[in-house]
This record gives structure tokens, C-alpha cells and sequence, in this order.
């Protein structure tokens, strides 16, 4: 019991661990099975071509192979030994990914091929498919060729001169490469325990050539794996960086372009910049919208023409004349004078 009053409940790890399983094995199935599933939906058929051509080439190579002749050629065409010259060895590698191993069988091979590919193809593409699978194969090659060349007694590390006879692995590594890339960038643990685990038992089972040019092949799928979308990453940044530092250019104007004039001009001083004239006038100030009226104003049609002369008073009205008392008679009546009357 803590300070504050609560019991902390530990749950027991079995439910824990199963969850974790749960949850892993179905982000597993997504990533693997599902997702795969649904880009060959979209795609079709074509989405598998090469997985038909590295499975046909098998089995092309292998019904050759059961002829004298047929063996003959195929060995030279695609054989790779380690006593071989490095730029001949480099020149079969490609076709070496089509020659399986006569002393296993071909079926078995052929599906694990058709798997590889397929889903290598349908998650990272034609390109990167084919990028990988030659890269692992190579890495393989010229590993045993180094340990040929060190020799036996190097700490577990040189071979004898006499497994430099011995075919190279052929599209196995290519497998082992591609298994074990999906498993590292599709985040798959069981995937890679089944080819990463396998070929670990199968070097301590065999100790042989094959089984050390596989883990090679795992070696370096698991280290390109981890740089899987590094590179991307990393040109993105350099490019924004770039960008932001990128200077940006100003916009010609007709100031910039009367410099290179007035001086390709004989007896004209060039005109300094726009920033570095001063003002030394008055403000202007900025024409009306509309012109000002200077004449007349103009009368509209029918009206009466104005007075132009001075104005004059108007006249004065006539005085009136009051009568006074004595003008009165004796009925208190006024008596109008004839003047007014005749007024």
C-alpha cells in the first residue's frame, strides 16, 4: 500500500506476454500476408513478374542441368567458384541466381524462390527487389573469396584452398537476403526467426561454404534493412537546408536595367540605385481626378439670362399720410385730404 492509500495491482506477466504475442503476430500478418494481398488485387498479375521469370529460370536451368551437355553450359554460364578471376566471377554472379544446387531438391526451391520474389516485389518494388537480391548474392561471393584467400588456422575465419572447387550457393542467398530484409523493415520477428534462425543452425549443423555464404547474405540484409529510408531522409534535409540558404535573386526592374544604358551612353552619368536617391524637392502633390472649372458655369436651355450689370435697389414704397386730430370733424372721423384721394 503507497502513501496515498492506493494498492498498486502487479498483473501477472502470462496475460501480458500473451497480448504482446497477439498483437505482434497480427501486426505481422498484416504486414506480410495482407498487405501483399491487396497490392496484387490492385495490380494483377503483373505484379509477379519476377517471381515468374526467377522461378522459370530455375526451372529452366535445372532441366538443362540433367544433360552432360546441358551441365557443361549452365556451369559456364552461371557457375561461380572461388578460384575463379574476379571479373569473371563478377559477370556470372546474375546468371548464378538462376542455377539452384543439383544435390537439393528443385521443388522445394522453386517455392521458396516464387515466395521470395513475390513478396519482395509486391512491397518494395522491381527495382529494389532486384537491387537487393544481386547485393546479398555478391556479398556471399566475395566473402568466400576472402576466406579462401586468408586460409585455414584464422581464427575460425580463412577456408582451405580446395572449397575454392565448390558451386557457389546460387538464388539461395537471394532468399535468405530477401526474407530477411521484409522481416527487418516490416518489423516481422517470426519471419526472421525462420531465416535468419535457420541459416544460424544450418552453418553450426553443416559447417560448409553454403552456410557461411548465408549468413553473410543475412548480415548484410539486416544492415541494409537499418538504412532502409535513411538516405531519404537524409537528401531531404540536405535539400532544405539548401534551400533555405539559397540566396534569392532581385526582381529586374526598370531602375536596375538604366545603369548599364546611361554608361553604354557617351556623355551621360550612370543613375545611382532606386534605394540611394533622396528627395531633396518639395512633396509632389498628386493631380486632381477630375479638372477644376475655369469659365462660366453653363445655364441650362430655357431658363432666363442672369443680370450681368450692377445690382440695383429696389424702390421705395410712397409715404403714407396720417391724418391728424384737426383734420378730424366732430364725429371723430378722419377727413381724407383730395391729394390722397387723387392718390
Amino acid at each position: 500500500m503507497t502513501a496515498d492509500g492506493y494498492t498498486g495491482r502487479v498483473r501477472p506477466p502470462l496475460p501480458r506476454l500473451a497480448r504482446f504475442t497477439w498483437r505482434t503476430l497480427r501486426a505481422e500478418w498484416h504486414s506480410i500476408v495482407v498487405d501483399p494481398a491487396r497490392r496484387l488485387a490492385r495490380r494483377g498479375l503483373s505484379g509477379l513478374l519476377l517471381a515468374f521469370v526467377a522461378a522459370s529460370g530455375v526451372v529452366f536451368c535445372h532441366d538443362i542441368a540433367q544433360h552432360p551437355t546441358g551441365e557443361t553450359w549452365v556451369r559456364r554460364l552461371g557457375g561461380v567458384q572461388g578460384d575463379l578471376p574476379l571479373w569473371l566471377a563478377l559477370l556470372r554472379t546474375p546468371v548464378s541466381l538462376y542455377v539452384p544446387a543439383l544435390d537439393l531438391p528443385v521443388w522445394a526451391g522453386i517455392t521458396q524462390v516464387f515466395l521470395a520474389f513475390a513478396l519482395a516485389e509486391l512491397t518494395l518494388g522491381r527495382a529494389r527487389t532486384l537491387a537487393i537480391a544481386y547485393a546479398t548474392t555478391l556479398a556471399g561471393t566475395l566473402t568466400a573469396r576472402l576466406m579462401i584467400a586468408a586460409g585455414p588456422g584464422r581464427w575460425g575465419f580463412g577456408l582451405p584452398p580446395e572449397v575454392g572447387h565448390v558451386l557457389d550457393t546460387g538464388p539461395s542467398a537471394a532468399v535468405v537476403g530477401l526474407f530477411t530484409y521484409l522481416a527487418v523493415i516490416r518489423r516481422a520477428p517470426v519471419v526472421f526467426t525462420l531465416t535468419g534462425g535457420s541459416m544460424v543452425w544450418e552453418s553450426l549443423a553443416v559447417p560448409n561454404l553454403a552456410g557461411r555464404e548465408h549468413l553473410v547474405a543475412v548480415g548484410t540484409a539486416i544492415g541494409l534493412g537499418l538504412l532502409h529510408g535513411r538516405g531519404k531522409r537524409r537528401r531531404t534535409a540536405v535539400r532544405s537546408l539548401l534551400s533555405g540558404r539559397r540566396p534569392r535573386p532581385a526582381p529586374p526592374g526598370p531602375i536596375s536595367a538604366l545603369p548599364g544604358l546611361l554608361s553604354a551612353s557617351p556623355g551621360l552619368s550612370p543613375v545611382p540605385p532606386r534605394s540611394t536617391l533622396a528627395h531633396t524637392g518639395p512633396a509632389p502633390v498628386p493631380p486632381p481626378s477630375t479638372p477644376a472649372h475655369t469659365g462660366p458655369v453653363p445655364e441650362p436651355p430655357g431658363a432666363a439670362p442672369a443680370h450681368t450689370g450692377p445690382a440695383t435697389a429696389p424702390p421705395a414704397p410712397a409715404p403714407v399720410h396720417v391724418p391728424a386730430a384737426a383734420d378730424c370733424p366732430g364725429d371723430g372721423r378722419p377727413k381724407l385730404s383730395a391729394s390722397f384721394l387723387e392718390r
